[in-house]
């Protein structure tokens, strides 16, 4: 039996304006081929590294630009944090006004699962994860700067610390 087909809408919680404007901004993105590559080793063998949504950064790094934010909701902060495999939820702020961070500072796992992926490295389901993880803000609807400078310099790094595979955190 074929399951069917599940559809979710990423828009019902917005109010009506805010829905047709998100809407008409999600169509003027062109629609390219995303180039994904298919794992060529088994994961047990694979080095993971989480790119996380939540604007994160370590409390003695520069925030992002919340202020920026503040003063104009339908921006986001292009730039980009670089966490250690170790970073823990002392380690960690915030930085995101689009979202609540009261979770987060409970279980930092809810959105940088850094405790999870660790367990499956000793449960050997994954090789090992990358001594270095990234965060962006999420919610940037000119994506411009982020596609063409902040995601290259990303796997820039990834590259450099052998990462296998990327795991996104959307928040």
């Amino acid at each position: 039996m074929q399951e069917a087909e599940r559809r979710i809408d990423g828009y019902r919680f917005l109010d009506g304006a805010s829905k047709r404007v998100m809407k008409a901004w999600a169509a003027r993105e062109p629609e390219v081929e995303i180039p994904w590559t298919p794992l060529d080793k088994p994961l047990s063998e694979a080095r993971v590294a989480l790119v996380s949504s939540a604007a994160l950064s370590l409390r003695e790094d520069q925030p992002f630009d919340r202020e920026g934010e503040r003063q104009n909701p339908w921006w986001g902060d292009p730039s980009y944090r670089v966490l250690p495999r170790e970073a823990t939820r002392e380690d960690v702020r915030v930085d995101h006004l689009h979202i609540n961070p009261q979770p987060a500072s409970e279980d930092l796992d809810c959105i940088f699962p850094l405790r999870r992926l660790d367990e499956l490295v000793k449960a050997e389901v994954v090789g090992s994860s990358a001594p270095r993880h990234y965060s962006i803000m999420g919610y940037i609807l000119d994506t411009g700067e982020l596609l063409e400078e902040t995601a290259p310099k990303i796997a820039e790094g990834l590259v450099q610390d052998e990462v296998d595979v990327a795991l996104l955190v959307p928040v």
